[in-house]
């Protein structure tokens, strides 16, 4: 419906801010971070979800899409509504939510506001298999420690773009990476097209 909005901060609230683009204001809830961070008459790029419910329709904003896939990846978790997902993400990086899952970090998980026991224990379940083995990507971390994180960031970005899932990319572009080198954004993209056309 609405994948992505590049517009100026309008103005800030207390979860969510308005991004103009074109003269329209879309009212975005937004991780913290990112609220934390903003201000009237930056100029923002916003991956977007919007969440469709009887009574309400909500559009969420990210910063990057492995953000926002982590994100829809927490809503496919039954009895994850947007509002825990989001307050995950507004209280730990991505990175942390990933690995708390996969070391089953109940702790971790429920010392953020709406999320209890039972849904952490459910995002441990469905989502352990998922995230075991893959580190996460993002502008901080990188999967190989000898690629640059910020280009291989693009690199995934990039993949995701072309539809792929966040687990499939990533396995790729480990693969991709096996060689060693400085390699660009787009000889990643190429290596791992490769690797996920079997070749």
């Amino acid at each position: 419906m609405i994948g992505m909005l590049r517009g100026t901060v309008w103005e800030i609230q207390a979860e969510r801010l308005i991004l103009e683009v074109q003269g329209v204001g879309y009212l975005l809830t937004v991780p913290s971070g990112l609220l934390g961070k903003a201000v009237p008459g930056q100029k923002l790029v916003l991956y977007t979800h919007v969440v469709i419910r009887e009574d309400d329709i909500a559009l969420y904003g990210f910063t990057s899409m492995v953000e926002k896939q982590l994100f829809l990846e927490m809503l496919s978790v039954s009895g994850i509504g947007p509002k825990a997902a989001i307050s995950l993400l507004s209280t730990f990086g991505a990175a942390q939510i990933e690995n708390a899952i996969v070391s089953e970090n109940l702790n971790l998980l429920t010392k953020v506001p709406g999320v209890g026991k039972k849904i952490a224990q459910r995002l441990i379940l469905e989502l352990k298999e998922k995230f075991k083995g893959l580190a996460l990507v993002s502008e901080e971390t990188a999967i190989a420690a000898d690629l640059n994180p910020s280009k291989h960031s693009d690199a995934l970005q990039t993949l995701l773009a072309l539809g792929f899932g966040l687990e499939e990319a990533r396995r790729a572009l480990v693969h991709a990476g096996k060689d060693g080198g400085e390699l660009s954004t787009e000889e990643q993209v190429k290596k791992a097209l490769r690797v996920l056309a079997g070749g």
